[in-house]
């Protein structure tokens, strides 16, 4: 799968250029044309503002993408979940029902029914799994990956300054260059909110320069800090009303950094 969204629709987070960047001969449209060389088959999806979805369902079963399209929502998954028998049911969904469809149903809750909040939508989804969605007519995009993953997901800026997720890294490399990374497990992101993490979701989601290159060929890692709190902005049942001023962080406070997502 490979999923491009033009600067004016989402733009990258300034942390994908913390790593030193090569020169790279790919903008969005020339990125679209790669694809379509490696996989002839692709399914590509082209927006008005030259944003685009692609996937190939050559090799499709449990393990690799699929997607759907309802109501002018895009959604490519890979992946399964593990309770999808009991998301259709908690969402009244019928038995053909796809991980993708659900995906695009548990969003349009999530839109209609604010200010839910993301984190809760995706804590119930239980497996291993990575999608992208776009609203088409919002013009939002949701993108997420599970906590405990092995299966590739990687995010990057391309050479116009677009945003790209691919489940195949070495794509995602060979367009953006140093300029991307591994989308982190257990966070998702919003282009109307950030990344988040979902399992931690009122605490900031950095990047930091990996000192490690045998380990960490990307250059930099997602990790979550847990010294600093974001503003309370969206309200929380069970939370609390009142949060402190947000701590200064320190290198030797951060947590240890979320899955790489190197795949088996």
């Amino acid at each position: 799968m490979l999923a491009v969204f033009e600067r004016s629709v989402a733009k990258p987070p300034a942390e994908l250029d913390m790593s030193p960047v090569w020169p790279v001969p790919f903008d969005r449209f020339e990125a679209e044309q790669l694809f379509n060389a490696i996989f002839p088959d692709a399914v590509i999806y082209n927006f008005s503002n030259g944003s685009f979805m692609a996937i190939s369902h050559c090799m499709d079963n449990t393990q690799h993408p699929r997607s759907a399209v309802v109501d002018d929502i895009y959604c490519l998954f890979a992946g399964s979940f593990n309770n999808l028998g009991e998301l259709r049911r908690h969402y009244g969904l019928g038995r053909s029902t796809t991980e993708a469809m659900l995906v695009i149903e548990a969003y349009k809750v999530l839109r209609d029914r604010a200010p839910y909040p993301p984190d809760q939508v995706i804590k119930d989804f239980s497996g291993k799994f990575m999608f992208v969605l776009f609203d088409l007519k919002n013009g939002t995009i949701f993108a997420a990956r599970d906590r405990d993953s092995d299966l590739n997901f990687a995010w990057g800026k391309v050479l116009d300054g677009s945003l790209a997720f691919s489940d195949d890294y070495q794509v995602i490399l060979d367009m953006c260059g140093r300029s991307s990374t591994f989308f982190p497990a257990g966070c998702f992101y919003m282009n109307t909110t950030g990344l988040v993490s979902f399992e931690q979701p009122l605490h900031k989601v950095k990047a930091i320069r990996c000192t490690m290159e045998e380990l960490c060929a990307p250059g930099i890692v997602f990790v979550v800090d847990r010294w600093y709190r974001r503003p309370g902005n969206i309200p929380r049942v069970g939370s609390e009303s009142n949060w402190s001023d947000a701590c200064n962080t320190r290198e030797d406070d951060i947590e240890e950094p979320l899955g790489f997502g190197w795949g088996e």
